[in-house]
């Protein structure tokens, strides 16, 4: 794990403890990105108490590879607000370090830190905000932006063509109604997997520019 994602881990130790609750799910997805292994998802939840079991895999997660932070993030899907906080940490551990003695022109030299940290802290945003699932208002603002192109993003997303028919035929007379009619329809049927980022693939696929939806989500 990189070094500057252990100093985040430590600072953020009594939070993560206090926030986190290290269940069967959480491990699982750890375990499927092979960030833990079996015996080690045992001793974990061998651990009595959800603020012991945090502490083991703490101290678990720094020797597990250069992928384990951003697999710790990815299994946060039950936990935003403490995605959140550790992107948040980490960009501002980021700024801290761009007085290192780095060489100019490095990527991580002071100079060039400072125009990183801009374009870091937009992708940060931009990977957190895609990782959730769109709200009501936020689909009905698409909805809204979307225009003609609204059948294609849907085909994409997986919605049958009886169902996006229904959908124009329940609301003949707005096609703004009827593509949130559908929106709702793929949030509903796919849960936590109708995410942003799907959203956005399947704008990409339509021909309707990514930044629609980000000035949605960031909003």
């Amino acid at each position: 794990m990189e070094a500057l994602h252990r100093v985040v881990l430590q600072k953020l130790h009594l939070y993560l403890c206090k926030e986190l609750l290290v269940s069967e799910g959480l491990l699982a997805f750890l375990y499927q990105e092979d960030v833990v292994t079996a015996p080690q998802m045992d001793d974990i939840l061998a651990e009595r108490t959800p603020w012991k079991r945090c502490q083991k895999l703490l101290e678990l997660l720094p020797r597990r590879g250069p992928d384990a932070f951003a697999a710790f993030l990815g299994a946060l899907d039950d936990f935003p607000w403490v995605r959140e906080e550790l992107l948040r940490e980490e960009l501002n551990a980021r700024a801290q370090s761009g007085s290192s003695g780095v060489p100019a022109g490095h990527p991580e030299s002071p100079k060039t830190a400072g125009k990183m940290s801009i374009l870091e802290d937009v992708v940060y945003t931009l990977t957190y905000v895609c990782l959730g699932v769109p709200s009501d208002r936020q689909l009905s603002r698409l909805a809204s932006a979307l225009g003609a192109e609204w059948e294609s993003v849907a085909l994409d997303l997986g919605v049958s063509s009886a169902a996006l028919f229904r959908c124009r035929a329940d609301h003949a007379l707005c096609s703004r109604d009827a593509a949130l009619a559908v929106l709702l329809l793929w949030r509903r049927s796919r849960g936590k997997e109708a995410t942003a980022a799907r959203l956005r693939q399947s704008l990409r696929a339509a021909g309707v520019h990514p930044s629609v939806l980000d000035d949605i989500m960031t909003r």
